[in-house]
């Protein structure tokens, strides 16, 4: 295990013990069958609960209301898109409800509230304890001597922040994070933020998450997003879902995989767990689908071992060779590398894609034949494929899948990776990139007068890894909870820790508040569903819609301050007014505009065009024509071998995921209700037969310790919970379970954590 090093300040002792994980409580586990059928009367009556429970009857109403309407705001929740042409009387989900119901909490968290505790004392409260303090209210500083936050005026607490920049030593000692909830403005100013402190450290969750759909598709298709739209699922004749749980972390997917069915289409689930979303279905917006028995979603679902998914899909791609129903022109005129897959594909060996897979071969044969006839195909995946070692090869496999059929450029058919956080694609689309273009820094050079860094900035892990060596002297977070959303919990602690100041622009209170640099400030912001003096933001959704979002209630506090003036405040302490004019861009939203489409193509008249109904689309090269921005102005089929790892008999394969009441690191409940868990987060999903032979009962305590080359993990105290899983695999959530994932485990190409493979040993205890 890592320890902290000695020499440290007297402040840094007073907070040495401050609790990086969530207590280990002696939770009340109970376990019930799993769900048969998401959402229905049970889905609407949480959203109701819940939005009652935290902000009351009216302001209840009128966020869901107001939620995802053309005129309304978008939700915190996850970026699948709306509708093009139309909203419902209630165009939200449960878990969106959740999101923005505690965004719309009527609890606050005063200053005479914060500084009345120590950071230990706060740190002994459990994550969801700590979301339902409520809103912050006013900017809070936590000094080098104190290990208690008191008030700071926003002067003062920029002019920290410039002290802090002007004491650096090289600007790469500064990092600026992201996250996904962040607007194009914030991201935006952001962006140029760091780089006119000189440095491209702009780690993002998008490096935790699809950071590998990005790098794979841009190099098989010439972009890193999506190509559908909403609609192609009304086309669709089969929709593949790998490695995703669309009933609790996409849950309006449902209504899209329930339109394909109505419409004569199919569609498989690929995952290690058989999830209830993809069982049947109950809209909750539709009262006599509501009343009845739902629609059956899934056709047939695999089983997939834990990292067996690119086995799986390269038998697939045997098969679709095999009977040689390929789109043959389409490969001609738009695809490389044809030969050379084909050619790799024939020379698997069946044995070992079945064992790799844990699928039968007649089942792996009758899914290839499924996808070889299917006129348009579409795939989707998420975290389930991205972190692991081999998720670019993964992901291309689908992609080479996609291309062979033919199915880009056509309404239907495409890739579909399936986003997490509400703007985590605009983000990136504005700018938020540790390895920016030449074309976009000389754009953004162009129009703010501000000289641009070229060097490579770092990822997340990179961030980490720094931080740990003392590189780091001045961090800065525009949302988010990195220390729980990243791998290796300890080690990002011992990272935060020894940076001289740490900034979280926040609506809540989190555990990386607690844990933090010599100094912290905490920056109060306004909420997706609050009113902005400077006019309405604007987001990026799974599917590249560009639309508005407007916030409807009044500010938590006469205090807080949108993310841009949050921003643009930070800027005018730093630099002044000039090159770039903070002030400016700080007060009104229409001039960041104005700017983002000076410097980004495919913005064109954006003001104008982002005011219209539902926004515009991003040009999409593939889905559009299809064109292909490569170097050689065709997609390309990449070559991979998939991975034959053998583990021990002693060892298993944990995966992480998430609780169905929860979202990303914001625990909102004890319960995962389609799952059959309920009052417990700190348990193990382990296959009945793996517990026999370990003489595990239900709800049995075991300790694991997950194992990567020369170094261990321990993580004591779990309770195992028998579920339909494969043998010699687990499952648990984060981010509890987050602090087994070694630092060092990372997807090649991608330096994405491999939070879904986890090497682990598991020993029962008594208690």
């Amino acid at each position: 295990m890592y320890t902290l090093e000695l020499g440290e300040s007297r402040g840094r002792d007073m907070r040495e013990d401050v609790d990086f994980l969530s207590p280990i409580e002696s939770e009340r586990l109970k376990i019930r069958k799993p769900k048969q059928v998401a959402a229905g009367i049970p889905g609407v009556a949480k959203s109701f609960a819940i939005g009652l429970s935290e902000a009351g009857l009216s302001r209840t109403l009128r966020t869901m209301r107001t939620v995802n309407r053309f005129d309304g705001y978008d939700c915190p929740g996850c970026a699948w898109p709306d509708p093009d042409d139309h909203r419902s009387g209630f165009e939200f989900c449960e878990n969106g409800a959740k999101a923005f119901a505690t965004e719309a909490t009527k609890k606050r968290l005063t200053p005479e509230i914060l500084s009345s505790k120590s950071v230990q004392s706060w740190s002994k409260m459990s994550d969801m304890e700590l979301d339902k303090l409520g809103r912050l209210t006013e900017p809070m500083v936590l000094r080098e001597n104190s290990n208690h936050y008191e008030r700071i005026s926003w002067t003062d607490a920029f002019g920290m922040i410039s002290e802090a920049v002007g004491a650096l030593e090289d600007p790469n000692q500064a990092v600026l994070y992201t996250s996904g909830r962040a607007s194009n403005e914030a991201a935006f100013l952001w962006g140029t933020l760091a780089r006119q402190i000189g440095t491209n450290n702009l780690p993002d969750c998008s490096n935790m998450c699809h950071e590998s759909s990005g790098v794979a598709l841009s190099q098989s298709i010439g972009i890193g997003k999506g190509t559908v739209k909403l609609d192609c699922f009304e086309h669709a004749d089969l929709v593949l879902i790998i490695g995703q749980n669309p009933g609790t972390n996409h849950p309006r997917m449902l209504s899209a995989l329930a339109q394909t069915k109505r419409n004569g289409g199919s569609v498989i689930s690929i995952n290690p767990l058989m999830e209830t979303g993809l069982n049947r279905f109950k809209h909750p917006q539709e009262v006599i689908r509501l009343m009845g028995k739902g629609t059956p979603i899934a056709d047939a679902h695999y089983p997939v071992r834990i990292g067996g998914d690119q086995a799986l899909l390269q038998g697939v791609s045997k098969v679709i060779l095999e009977e040689g129903n390929l789109d043959w022109k389409f490969i001609d005129e738009h695809v490389q590398g044809f030969e050379d897959w084909k050619r790799n594909t024939e020379s698997l060996n069946w044995e070992s894609i079945v064992n790799q897979s844990g699928i039968e071969h007649q089942r792996i044969v009758e899914l290839g034949q499924a996808v070889s006839k299917s006129k348009n195909l579409i795939i989707c995946w998420a975290m389930g494929i991205t972190q692991h070692e081999n998720a670019v090869a993964t992901i291309q496999e689908a992609s080479n899948i996609l291309l062979a059929g033919g199915h880009f450029g056509r309404p239907g058919a495409g890739a579909c990776p399936v986003r997490g956080h509400s703007n985590v694609q605009g983000d990136r689309t504005v700018g938020i990139n540790h390895h920016p273009s030449e074309s976009f820094l000389a754009a953004c050079e162009q129009y703010t007068g501000v000289d641009m860094p070229r060097d490579s900035g770092y990822d997340t892990v990179e961030f980490v890894h720094a931080a740990r060596k003392k590189s780091v002297k001045l961090f800065m977070a525009l949302g988010g909870n990195i220390l729980s959303a990243m791998s290796d919990t300890e080690s990002v602690a011992q990272g935060l820790r020894n940076i001289d100041l740490t900034v979280q622009i926040s609506t809540k209170l989190n555990r990386s508040h607690l844990i933090t640099g010599k100094q912290a400030l905490i920056l109060p912001c306004l909420g997706r569903t609050e009113i902005d003096p400077a006019g309405f933001v604007t987001v990026e959704n799974s599917m590249g819609v560009v639309h508005s979002s407007t916030g409807k209630l009044q500010p938590a506090s006469k205090s807080l301050r949108s993310e841009p003036s949050i921003v643009s405040g930070i800027g005018e302490a730093c630099f002044g007014d000039t090159p770039f004019s903070w002030t400016k861009y700080g007060s009104n939203h229409d001039e960041t505009r104005n700017l983002i489409e000076s410097v980004l193509p495919g913005f064109t008249d954006y003001n104008q065009r982002v005011r219209q109904k539902g926004g515009f689309y991003l040009p999409n090269g593939p889905r559009d024509g299809p064109t292909w921005n490569t170097p050689s102005g065709k997609a390309t089929m990449h070559v991979h071998r998939f991975p034959e790892r053998a583990i021990s008999e002693d060892r298993f394969i944990l995966m992480t995921i998430r609780s169905h009441d929860q979202y990303n690191t914001t625990i909102y409940g004890m319960d995962d209700r389609y799952r059959g868990v309920y009052n417990a987060r700190r348990v193990v999903m382990m296959n009945p037969q793996d517990m026999h032979k370990l003489g595990l009962h239900p709800s049995d305590y075991i300790d694991l310790t997950s194992h990567f080359n020369e170094r261990t993990i321990d993580s004591p105290k779990w309770k195992v919970v028998p579920y339909e899983i494969p043998r010699g695999n687990l499952a648990a959530y984060f981010p509890e379970a987050n602090v087994l994932i070694p630092l060092e485990s990372v997807a090649k190409g991608s330096n994405t954590p491999t939070s879904k493979w986890v090497e682990v040993s598991v020993v029962p205890r008594k208690h």
